[in-house]
C-alpha cells in the first residue's frame, strides 16, 4: 500500500477536509483557476499561430506551388524568359518521392481596360494539368475554367478584388493589354467564375487564363512555360526536396540550351516566410509566461496548504515518518490540483478553439493578415506536448516549495494553531 498516496487522497478528497476548511477552499480555486487559464491560453496560442501560418502557407502555395522550376535567367518580374516543358521534364519530377502533382504555368503582366476603369494584372495561364483545388475551395460566384489541350479557352477566372473595382461579373467580359518592346496587344476574356482568397496582395493581382493565351501573345512553342509548378505531399520536406531537384536538375538543360532554376516557395516569398517565422518565437514567449504564472499561483496554494497542515506534519515526524515521505504527499496533492486544473483548461481551451473553427466570431481584417477570421489548428500531438510539458514543469516546480517540510519541527509544530 503506498501511504503517501493514501493519505494525500485523504487531505484532498475528504468531504470534510480536516479540522480547519477556512483558508484551503479559495487556495484550491485559486490555483486550479490558475492552471485552468494558463492551459487554456497555451492552447489557443498555439491553435490560433498554427492555423494562421497554415492558412497564410497555404494561400501562397495555392498561388505558386511549394517549389518552382524556371529559368535561370529570369528576373523578379512577371515578365518571364520561357523554358521547354517536355514530356521526360515532366516525368522526371513526377517520379520524385514526395512529389504529388506537376504542372506547367506561364505568367504575363498585362492592363484591363473597361470603359470608366483600368487595373494592372498578371495573367497567370495553366496548362491541362491545372490542379484546380485551390481555387474551387476559394470559388465564389460562376465555375472554374475549362482547358483542353487542343482548343484556346478565352475564359479566365477574376478575384472579388478587381471585379469589384472594375465593376465587372460572371460572363462579362473584358479587354487586357499587353504592351512589350516592340508593340502592343489586346486580347478579348470572358469571366467564367470569381474568387475569393482573402489573400489580397495576390487578390488584386491575378488573372488565372489558358496558359495558349500567354503563349500566342509572347509568340512561344507549344513546349514552352514560364516555369512548373511542383506540388509536394508534405511541408515539411519542402527544403529536402528542393535541393534534391536542384542537384539532380543543375547540369541539366533544355532543347534550347536554357538552365534549370529550383526553388522553393520559402525563397521566393522570403518576406512573407519570415514574418511567419517570427510568429514561433511570439507562442514560445506566451506559453513560458502562462507556464511561470501558472507555477507561481501553485507554489503559493502548496505553500499555504503547507503551513496550514503544520500540525499534521508534525504528528507525522513525531510518528516516525521522513521528510521524503511527507514531501511526497504534498507532492500528491500537487498533483491532484494540477490535474484538476489541466482538465478545465483542456475543456475551455478546446471549447473556446471548436467554436471558433465553426463559427468563426473572432473577425480579421484581410488586407492587414491575409484571412478574415481567427483561423485554428490544433493537432493531438500538440495538445499532448501541452499537456504533458505543463504538467511535468507544474510538478517540477512544486518541489522548491516542498522543501520547506524539512524544515518544521515536530515539538512546535504540534502545538502550532
Amino acid at each position: 500500500m503506498n501511504f503517501e498516496l493514501f493519505l494525500a487522497r485523504r487531505i484532498h478528497f475528504s468531504k470534510d477536509g480536516g479540522d480547519n476548511k477556512r483558508v484551503t477552499p479559495p487556495v484550491i480555486r485559486v490555483a486550479m483557476a490558475g492552471i485552468a487559464v494558463g492551459l487554456a491560453v497555451m492552447i489557443m496560442s498555439v491553435a490560433i499561430v498554427v492555423g494562421f501560418k497554415k492558412e497564410v502557407r497555404n494561400k501562397v502555395i495555392g498561388f505558386g506551388s511549394h517549389i518552382q522550376l524556371t529559368n535561370f535567367d529570369n528576373n523578379i518580374s512577371y515578365e518571364s524568359t520561357p523554358i521547354a516543358v517536355g514530356d521526360s521534364l515532366r516525368e522526371m519530377l513526377a517520379n520524385v518521392v514526395g512529389v504529388r502533382h506537376v504542372e506547367a504555368f506561364a505568367t504575363k503582366p498585362g492592363i484591363i481596360k473597361t470603359e470608366t476603369d483600368f487595373q494592372g494584372i498578371v495573367l497567370r495561364g495553366m496548362d491541362v494539368d491545372f490542379d484546380t483545388t485551390f481555387f474551387k475551395t476559394h470559388l465564389v460566384e460562376g465555375q472554374m475554367i475549362n482547358i483542353d489541350s487542343v482548343n484556346m479557352s478565352n475564359q479566365t477566372l477574376i478575384s472579388r478584388n478587381i471585379a469589384k473595382m472594375l465593376r465587372l461579373g460572371c460572363g462579362d467580359s473584358f479587354l487586357a493589354y499587353f504592351v512589350d518592346d516592340e508593340s502592343a496587344r489586346a486580347r478579348k476574356f470572358y469571366i467564367s467564375g470569381i474568387y475569393d482568397t482573402g489573400f489580397s496582395d495576390y487578390d488584386k493581382l491575378f488573372v488565372i487564363c489558358d496558359i495558349k493565351q500567354i503563349l500566342r501573345i509572347n509568340g512561344w512553342a507549344n513546349d514552352m512555360a514560364s516555369g512548373v509548378g511542383i506540388f509536394i505531399d508534405d511541408y515539411d520536406n519542402i527544403d529536402r526536396l528542393t535541393e534534391v531537384l536542384y542537384f539532380s536538375l543543375i547540369d541539366k538543360k533544355d532543347r534550347l540550351g536554357n538552365t534549370y532554376y529550383v526553388r522553393s516557395i520559402k525563397e521566393l516569398n522570403p518576406m512573407i516566410f519570415s514574418w511567419l517565422g517570427v510568429l514561433d518565437s511570439n507562442v514560445v514567449i506566451i506559453l513560458i509566461l502562462m507556464i511561470l504564472v501558472s507555477g507561481f499561483t501553485m507554489i503559493s496554494g502548496l505553500l499555504i496548504i503547507i503551513l496550514e497542515r503544520t500540525n499534521m506534519i508534525g504528528i507525522l515526524k513525531a510518528l516516525g515518518e521522513n521528510n521524503y515521505s511527507i514531501r511526497k504527499v504534498f507532492l500528491y496533492v500537487s498533483f491532484f490540483l494540477i490535474a484538476k486544473g489541466m482538465v478545465w483548461g483542456n475543456l475551455i481551451g478546446i471549447s473556446l478553439c471548436l467554436l471558433q473553427s465553426h463559427f468563426h466570431w473572432l473577425k480579421l481584417d484581410p488586407e492587414t493578415y491575409y484571412i478574415d477570421s481567427v483561423p485554428i489548428d490544433i493537432g493531438w500531438v500538440s495538445l499532448a506536448i501541452i499537456n504533458v510539458g505543463t504538467l511535468a514543469v507544474s510538478m517540477l516546480m512544486m518541489l522548491a516549495p516542498s522543501y520547506l517540510i524539512t524544515k518544521i519541527e515536530p515539538i512546535k509544530s504540534i502545538r502550532f494553531e
